[in-house]
């Protein structure tokens, strides 16, 4: 049976930087797509990145417009482990942090599932707050 531990969270000032782990165990992740997803008190969980893998060295990844270009998801398979680094952080990334791992796989195509309904095993979070 997979699981899948994060860790990483914390209080961080506005415009910091926090390095979120998932670690999974049972096994291996390396031929599903992995994602991150964030649930802010009051909101619903939403979409953060997601990364799949085609070969060796060949990785797709997405993410939600709010965090382009702050956000870096990357996986290393060998450790069965993936990242979410976040820097220029924002009050408005507060939230519980969760990985998540659906059971699609890379198909070719540039289909990335963003809906958590496309996924089926999560971690139990981890807090990131962000203080102005």
């Amino acid at each position: 049976q997979v699981q899948l531990v994060e860790s990483g969270g914390g209080l961080v000032q506005a415009g910091g930087s926090l390095r979120l782990s998932c670690a999974a165990s049972g096994r291996t992740m390396s031929t599903y797509i992995m994602g991150w997803f964030r649930q802010a008190p009051g909101k619903e969980r939403e979409f953060v990145a997601a990364i799949s893998r085609s070969d060796l060295y060949t990785y797709y990844v997405h993410y939600a417009d709010s965090v382009k270009g702050r956000f870096t998801i990357s996986r290393d398979d060998a450790k069965n482990t993936m990242y979410l680094q976040m820097n220029s952080l924002k009050s408005e990334d507060t939230a519980v942090y969760y990985c998540a791992r659906s059971p699609r796989t890379y198909d070719g195509g540039s289909y990335m599932p963003v809906d958590e309904d496309e996924y089926n095993i999560w971690g139990q979070g981890t807090q990131v707050t962000v203080s102005s």
